[in-house]
């Protein structure tokens, strides 16, 4: 009697996972037949919003709304600052970046600067008295949050002065409604402005004499933007970042460039970051890219369903020694 109940109760407990499996499709395959449009009206979060097989979900930057586009049109758009891309939830309680690099080699000190406007920036340097390179940090579309410090303290301690600026002035995002409400408002000119004011502050203030930008995702647009902007600089270094692949705008650059992306990227593909080393080659522009096989877009943040630990600490050691070779040599 207890063996048969046994077996009854294992055949409902098959049943209700096969009826909430077959819910669970039914629900998918409902709104992959909504447009984006409607299902963010009916309550769905942006970045669980289903596109149709073979479409690629961005997000408009005019209006903040959803949209399901070929790849290749989701790329021009993105590139050209008209969408963006659209990421996993943010999880506060996820391990830092910093949890997975080498120990810190100098003891550094921290503290809030304004440098632009009434904009504060986060400064990580070493304790030690001296001059040392300066490296500016520009956040993803999330805005300065905790991970962008951590990583700064962890470069600061390679022996840089690091700037962590803030191009939301203040403003932090933990959910994908409210970064897409701050990146929507985003001015880009007024971003280049402030991280003109970020290099002027370091060289300024702390006698930097050479000076990099490093940015991830939205950031690390903003790092190719400010490299292409004329403020001349001494490395740009970016981590899937809309890579520019015009050489009459490259030729813009005349220092080296670092760029870190990844093969399933659908909104930057293999193909246009192999345009943008081709470019930087004709060009004469010495670079290193690289493409790390089976990772996605933001596969360097801890906050996202996409991070890849492995692939984030060898990045990160590549980006260490760039910057060495390219600020410290």
């Amino acid at each position: 009697m207890t063996e048969k109940l046994g077996i009854g109760m294992f055949l409902l407990l098959l049943l209700s996972v096969s009826l909430q499996s077959h819910v669970s499709a039914e629900l998918e395959n409902k709104n992959s037949l909504m447009t984006p449009l409607a299902q963010a009206k009916s309550g769905i979060p942006i970045e669980k919003i289903v596109c149709k097989e073979g479409l690629e979900l961005v997000m408009k930057k005019t209006d903040g709304k959803p949209a399901c586009l070929k790849p290749s049109s989701a790329a021009k758009l993105i590139e050209r600052g008209w969408a963006i891309h659209v990421l996993p939830e943010y999880t506060k309680d996820e391990p830092q970046n910093s949890e997975l690099l080498e120990g810190r080699l100098l003891d550094i000190t921290t503290s809030q600067v304004n440098y632009f406007e009434d904009t504060q920036g986060f400064l990580a340097k070493p304790s030690d008295d001296g001059t040392y390179p300066g490296v500016i940090l520009i956040h993803e579309w999330w805005g300065l949050n905790d991970n962008i410090k951590d990583m700064a303290r962890s470069l600061a301690s390679n022996g840089y002065v690091v700037l962590a600026a803030d191009l939301y002035a203040g403003q932090v995002a933990t959910t994908s409604d409210g970064a897409r409400q701050l990146v929507t408002t985003f001015d880009s000119e007024k971003g280049i402005s402030n991280l003109k004011a970020a290099t002027e502050f370091l060289k300024q203030n702390h006698g930097a004499e050479k000076i990099a930008t490093i940015g991830w995702c939205f950031g690390g647009t903003q790092s190719m933007n400010f490299a292409l902007s004329r403020n001349p600089i001494d490395a740009t270094v970016i981590y899937y970042g809309q890579p520019v692949t015009n050489t009459t705008e490259l030729s813009k650059i005349s220092w080296p460039v670092l760029g870190i992306f990844g093969e399933l990227d659908q909104g930057i593909p293999v193909e246009k970051v192999n345009d943008f080393e081709s470019a930087l080659i004709q060009l004469g522009i010495e670079n290193e890219i690289v493409i790390y096989p089976g990772v996605d877009h933001a596969f360097a943040n801890p906050s996202g369903a996409n991070y890849a630990p492995d692939q984030t600490k060898d990045a990160w050691q590549k980006t260490v020694l760039f910057l060495e070779k390219h600020l410290k040599e």
